[in-house]
């Protein structure tokens, strides 16, 4: 068995790797300056974008809940991924060949997550394969009556399994997988007779996470005599989670991050109907309600902070729709994006639509959509009998509540006339309803309280935070020259880097800070130079060096940038020079003038102090 990855493999991998590039698989990133990047946080839920990401520096923060680390860590947090699978999976999008202490060029044959993935993958182009052979008629011909020719088949990676006990298990098998991973990848499951192949005699898709790897299947019965259901999906392994799963979002997200927008629908036939009809931004659900979980990975996806992006919901006019729509509503404030609801004429789903009505039709059922609190509005209504007086009072008390969530308002006040005109009931009525019902709302507890005997959450450890400096002018201008030392040491100049570690700082916080940057300074043009810092500061300042590497800086362009950085750094070593002037002067007043050894040392001092304040500005 192989041993650790080299060191020097593992650096390799990390300086050939942009992690904006990996997080972008996951986030939305948007420019924050030169050589910075932010978007919504994916380790919490948040409205406006605290999380940064630092390219050149190969790190990333977030401001608001503390989150930082390197390529890596992220892929470890985000996907639950271990060190090495973490450097095997960048490896791998690198070219990078690994060589392991102790072993070969081989990575260790385990049964870990890099597996499970391999084994999807391989059953996935086992099934594309199966799609063409004469057992799968049937599927050929399912895809064809829903008008999906073979290259359509090929771009979403629509195959088939085949009607056999265990013909994908003696294949996997012969490729060098082990029972336990097939069982621990869903793709097999065990019965009386041994193990058996888990999707048989269907048509089948690949479910793939946001970064294009294939991760489970849905599956859709075909034959008469398979007594499962419709629908079969993978079920939960290590690496699908079906709530935090969108059929789709690998193809759609470049779409949904650029036009600001994402169609969700109810199936893999929607979806495909969709991209081939032009609406490149549909996802679908897979096996599950829409839930919390979807939110923030679209809210991630969408760049979903400044509420001009659009959610579209199709849903089906039956009963399970109707619900589907509820569910979704009930989830609805937690999107700044608006929302919407498109539901097509005559019960027809998007894949139906683009069958007997074309690809424009499709195209039309997403513009003609309606606003999610309209379309509520409406269903509520309609549970009521609006001619009588009792019924338009109870559809008021269901519907003001309603009105009183929208979040925008300006919107408010139109809506109230809105669902005034809908009743027939006096303007002053329903305004009176809507806001008792906003104040309701304003007084709900926010938080459960604890129950009797439930333990107190443990403390977090004490962190110090950049927004927690003092904001006087001192504190500032020391605050955004080590801010300039840290994400540009070459650009401010090492000769100058080094003049500045060695100024006195007011404030004794950054004066710590500054201690490290010291310390590290000979590693300064090394790829690790920030994790350097780091690990020379203690423990409770580490968050805020990361966060003072992170930090925007008030430039716009890399020329800006190069100036400012030298410019303040020299601003804190005038300052510095100041101080030392102002001591000197005190002292040459307090000097006895008859002590001219003394009295000609300090204006020799004083002497050299202000030329170097004034060579301090020589280009």
């Amino acid at each position: 068995m192989a041993g650790l990855i080299r060191q020097g493999d593992v650096e390799e991998v990390k300086a050939r790797t942009n992690i904006a590039d990996i997080i972008s698989d996951y986030v939305s990133l948007k420019s924050a300056g030169v050589g910075s990047m932010k978007g919504l946080c994916p380790f919490h839920d948040e409205r406006s974008p605290s999380f940064h990401v630092r390219p050149q520096v190969g790190f990333y923060h977030c401001f608001g809940c503390g989150e930082s680390g390197d390529v890596y860590s992220f892929l470890q947090k985000m996907d639950h991924v271990s060190f090495s699978e973490a450097v095997e999976r960048l490896a791998g999008r690198a070219g990078i060949e690994l060589h392991y202490e102790g072993g070969g060029a081989e990575a260790p044959d385990h049964t870990n997550r890099a597996r499970l993935y391999a084994a999807n993958q391989a059953a996935a182009e086992f099934f594309i394969d199966k799609l063409s052979s004469p057992g799968a008629q049937v599927g050929r011909t399912f895809l064809g009556d829903r008008g999906f020719d073979a290259q359509a088949a090929e771009r979403f990676g629509v195959g088939f399994a085949p009607k056999s006990w265990d013909e994908l298990t003696k294949h996997l098998r012969g490729r060098g997988f082990s029972t336990e991973e097939l069982t621990l990848s869903g793709l097999v499951s065990a019965g009386d007779r041994g193990i058996y192949d888990r999707f048989r005699g269907r048509l089948v898709w690949p479910i793939r996470d946001i970064t294009g790897q294939t991760i489970g299947f849905g599956a859709r019965k075909l034959l008469e005599d398979d007594k499962g259901p419709k629908y079969l999906n993978t079920p939960e392994t290590p690496i699908y989670h079906k709530a935090q799963v969108l059929y789709g979002l690998d193809l759609a997200k470049r779409d949904i991050s650029r036009n600001h927008q994402v169609v969700v629908v109810e199936g893999y036939t929607d979806v495909m109907a969709c991209h081939l009809a032009g609406v490149t931004t549909a996802v679908a659900t897979c096996g599950t309600s829409f839930g919390v979980d979807h939110i923030k990975v679209l809210r991630r996806v969408l760049g979903d902070d400044s509420g001009v992006g659009e959610v579209v919901f199709t849903f089906d006019p039956d009963a399970a729709g109707q619900k589907a729509a509820v569910r979704a509503f009930a989830e609805e404030q937690r999107f700044s994006a608006q929302t919407f609801v498109a539901v097509a004429p005559e019960g027809l789903d998007p894949c139906d639509l683009r069958l007997h009505r074309g690809d424009d039709a499709v195209r039309r059922l997403v513009d003609s959509k309606k606003p999610m609190f309209e379309f509520m509005i409406r269903q509520l209504l309609a549970q009521y009998n609006l001619d009588t007086v009792e019924g338009r009072v109870s559809a008021l008390r269901a519907a003001a509540p309603v009105v009183s969530d929208i979040r925008d308002p300006s919107l408010r006040p139109g809506y109230t006339h809105e669902l005034s005109r809908m009743l027939g009931m006096d303007l002053g009525e329903v305004s009176r309803a809507v806001s008792s019902a906003q104040a309701r709302s304003r007084t709900a507890p926010l938080d459960a309280p604890r129950r009797a005997g439930e333990p107190a959450p443990a403390p977090r450890e004490r962190l110090f935070a950049l927004a927690e400096l003092p904001q006087d002018p001192v504190t500032r201008i020391e605050r955004d020259a080590l801010m300039a030392m840290l994400q540009h040491p070459i650009l401010v100049g090492l000769d100058l880097v080094q003049r500045a570690v060695s100024t006195g700082m007011t404030n004794s916080t950054l004066a710590v800070v500054r201690d490290a940057v010291a310390a590290a300074l000979p590693h300064a043009a090394a790829p690790d130079w920030l994790e350097r810092v780091v690990a020379e500061t203690p423990a409770p300042l580490a968050n805020l060096v990361t966060e003072l590497a992170m930090a925007p800086l008030p430039e716009r362009t890399e020329r800006e940038v190069t100036r400012y950085v030298r410019d303040i750094t020299i601003v804190l070593i005038e300052k510095d020079l100041l101080r030392q002037k102002a001591e000197l002067l005190g002292r040459l007043q307090r000097a006895d003038a008859t002590n001219r050894e003394v009295y000609v040392a300090i204006q020799r001092e004083l002497v050299r102090v202000e030329a170097e304040r004034r060579n301090l500005r020589v280009e």
